[in-house]
């Protein structure tokens, strides 16, 4: 374990940089695993107006085509499904399991065939439907061009991120963790260990150790202590759309098309990724409003005839923080500066995967080991060599 600080002025025994989802999970379960040191969460944001964590569709699936995502994402259902055990009556998210229906043409099928085998041995409930089984089990769905479908009975949907970090967050407070509302703009790197971190307020302070928890601007992070981590900022829109049909039971459907859409309340929300994907400037969440005429309504009139009349209502953008090299997250210690720590990457499917990944980094900090979950598929020393960790079922 990290020596504990006795001069918590100058000096913090973990700092995270990042304070939204990711950084708070490894803050909550470093005192979880017994960490009685100083820790400290820099954060420039803390209305989190332009998080990831608050600007996401908030949802959680195993229909992933890695048994380590699925097993992650799998932990967090724990997690979610436990939270008014763990803090109390008060911390309801309204998980709301409705479950993922990932929808394939012949041209996918056998991708979609592969990916259930997997997620079948990996202890998850999903069932693999053919085109004549999904017409009879979703009435409202346009089956022409389908051959198979994935659908989550239990443990798949979707609920309040914004009242999960306030929970967390909360928590925090009370087992001493401090919050700096900064920016991190130098890190020194001696002796192939991070000595001290810069603010932009000036301030400056030695630390045991750094955890890149910075989200989109992850890669920025990393540049300061001479690591490339391809990591950048990719927009993602975000549409609210009213119907004359309500499908209060509907899952979050997946077209082949990669247009989603799924109920929320008494309206709907959908999305898809963008033509041309590319780095987002750091500061563009203008919504991409001509997706929704160009191709969201096209694809959701096929493929839900009862979304032929739809009146949009609003939109908003957010950033996922993407791996530009497998779409993967990137979990664990710097191979040579072995007390920076990333939480990385997870490219659009981060907060579902917060408690595991938040857990394995501080099994690590604190143990120099995983103990819950073998994260070691997620580690750096695929970066530098070129060698994807591929997710396929990336949404």
């Amino acid at each position: 374990m990290l020596p504990t600080s006795t001069s918590p002025s100058s000096r913090f025994d973990i700092v995270i940089a990042g304070g939204a989802i990711m950084g708070s999970m490894v803050a909550l379960f470093l005192r979880e695993e017994g960490f009685t040191g100083s820790i400290a969460i820099v954060e420039p944001d803390p209305t989190y107006s332009k998080a990831s964590t608050t600007l996401s569709a908030a949802s959680i699936r195993q229909q992933f085509s890695e048994p380590e995502n699925i097993a992650l994402s799998l932990f967090g259902l724990d997690f979610i499904r436990g939270l008014v055990d763990r803090f109390g009556p008060d911390a309801d998210v309204g998980l709301t399991e409705n479950g993922y229906l990932i929808l394939a043409s012949a041209e996918g099928q056998a991708q979609i065939e592969a990916n259930h085998a997997v997620q079948k041995a990996a202890g998850a409930d999903i069932a693999l439907l053919n085109s004549a089984e999904l017409a009879a089990q979703f009435d409202w769905l346009n089956t022409e061009g389908l051959a198979a479908g994935g659908f989550g009975r239990s443990g798949e949907g979707w609920f309040d991120a914004h009242r999960l970090l306030a929970i967390i967050r909360g928590e925090l407070r009370r087992r001493n963790v401090a919050f700096l509302q900064a920016r991190i703009t130098g890190v020194e790197v001696k002796g192939g260990r991070v000595q001290t971190c810069r603010l932009d307020d000036g301030s400056e302070f030695s630390c045991g150790a750094l955890v890149n928890a910075a989200g989109p601007s992850a890669g920025r992070l990393a540049a300061l202590v001479g690591i490339d981590l391809p990591v950048e900022p990719r927009k993602r829109t975000v549409f609210v759309f009213s119907a004359r049909t309500m499908l209060p039971a509907m899952p979050l459907t997946v077209d082949p098309s990669g247009v989603y859409v799924r109920p929320e309340g008494g309206l709907f929300i959908t999305g898809t990724t963008p033509p041309g994907d590319a780095a987002a400037e750091a500061d563009d969440f203008e919504p991409d409003y001509h997706l929704f005429d160009e191709i969201i309504w096209p694809a959701l009139a096929h493929r839900v005839p009862a979304f032929e009349a739809i009146r949009f209502e609003r939109a908003w953008a957010g950033h996922y923080e993407y791996n530009t090299l497998d779409q993967n997250a990137v979990i664990g210690p710097h191979p040579e500066i072995a007390n920076f720590h990333f939480i990385n990457g997870f490219s659009g499917h981060g907060l579902q995967q917060a408690p595991a990944a938040g857990r394995a980094v501080a099994e690590m900090i604190v143990h120099g080991a995983y103990r819950t979950i073998d994260c070691s598929a997620f580690g750096f020393g695929r970066i530098p060599q070129g060698r994807p960790f591929l997710e396929r079922n990336v949404i």
